[in-house]
C-alpha cells in the first residue's frame, strides 16, 4: 500500500486517511503487525494515535491523532457522539422503507465469539438509512450511525432482513457476481471460471463531519473504491 495515494488530509493536529479494504486497523493476535494501518502510520508519522477503527473488510475513512492533545480531544468528540459518520454500502434487495432508523440495543452473541446480536439487553445502538438507488436484487444505501457498537451497522442491516451483500457473519456471504446481475452474460472462450465482481464486504466508510480543537468544523469525504463502484456501474447498465 502506497501511503501517499491514501491520506485525505494532514494537518500538525490529525490525519485522515482511506483504508483500503482487507486491512486491519490495528492487529489482531494472528495478524502481522506489520500489515496493519496502525504500523504504516507508525512508520511514516513515528507518534500516532488510533482514535477509532473499521472493520478489516471494510473500506474508507479514518481518522488519527498526531499528538496526545489532539487524541484526548478526538476520543472525547468520538464518544460523546459529536462526529457525524456517514457510510455507503449495498444491501440485498429492496427496503420497504425507504427512509428510517433502527433504534436496537447490540451485544456479544453468547455462543458465537466474535458475532453481536440486536438484544435488549445490549448497549444502546441508533443507526438511520436512506435508500440511495435500487436495483431490484441490492439497494445502495447511505447510512448514519450515531453510536459506535461493532459491527452495528451489518446487525442493524441483518436486523431489517437486508444484510449488507458479501457478509460472511450476517448474511449468505456470496460473491457479487456480473451473471447474477447481467441477463445475458457469458463467460469469456479461455476463460473457466467467473471472476466476481465484488468479493469483500460491500461496505463503505464514506464521510466525517467533525470541529477540530480550534472550533474549525470540517466535512472529510472518502471516494467509494473501484470494485463497489464497479458493481453500482453493472446494476445501473442492467437497470436500463
Amino acid at each position: 500500500m502506497r501511503l501517499e495515494d491514501h491520506i485525505l488530509l494532514e494537518t500538525p493536529e490529525f490525519v485522515i486517511v482511506s483504508k483500503p479494504a482487507g486491512m486491519l486497523t490495528l492487529p489482531d493476535r494472528h495478524d502481522n503487525e506489520l500489515s496493519s494501518l496502525i504500523a504504516i502510520m507508525k512508520k511514516a508519522y513515528g507518534q500516532i494515535f488510533t482514535v477509532h477503527r473499521l472493520d478489516r473488510d471494510t473500506s474508507g475513512i479514518i481518522l488519527f491523532a498526531r499528538t496526545e492533545a489532539a487524541h484526548k480531544y478526538f476520543s472525547q468528540l468520538f464518544e460523546s457522539r459529536d462526529v457525524q459518520k456517514y457510510y455507503l454500502g449495498l444491501v440485498h434487495g429492496e427496503l420497504p422503507e425507504k427512509k428510517g432508523s433502527v433504534n436496537e440495543p447490540i451485544m456479544e452473541h453468547p455462543v458465537q465469539k466474535g458475532k453481536m446480536v440486536t438484544n435488549r439487553r445490549g448497549k444502546a445502538s441508533l443507526t438511520d438509512y436512506e435508500v440511495v438507488e435500487e436495483f431490484g436484487l441490492y439497494s445502495f444505501v447511505k447510512m448514519q450511525i450515531h453510536t459506535g457498537r461493532t459491527h452495528q451497522i451489518r446487525v442493524h442491516m441483518k436486523h431489517l432482513g437486508h444484510p449488507i451483500a458479501v457478509d460472511e457473519l450476517y448474511g449468505n456471504g456470496q460473491p457479487v457476481l456480473l451473471s447474477t446481475i447481467k441477463k445475458k452474460f457469458k463467460l469469456g472462450k479461455h476463460t473457466e471460471e467467473e471472476r466476481p465482481l465484488l468479493s469483500r464486504l460491500a461496505l463503505h466508510a464514506a464521510m466525517l463531519v467533525f470541529k477540530d480543537p480550534s472550533g474549525k468544523e470540517y466535512c472529510i469525504e472518502a471516494p467509494l473504491p473501484k470494485d463497489i463502484s464497479a458493481v453500482l456501474n453493472q446494476l445501473r447498465k442492467s437497470k436500463l
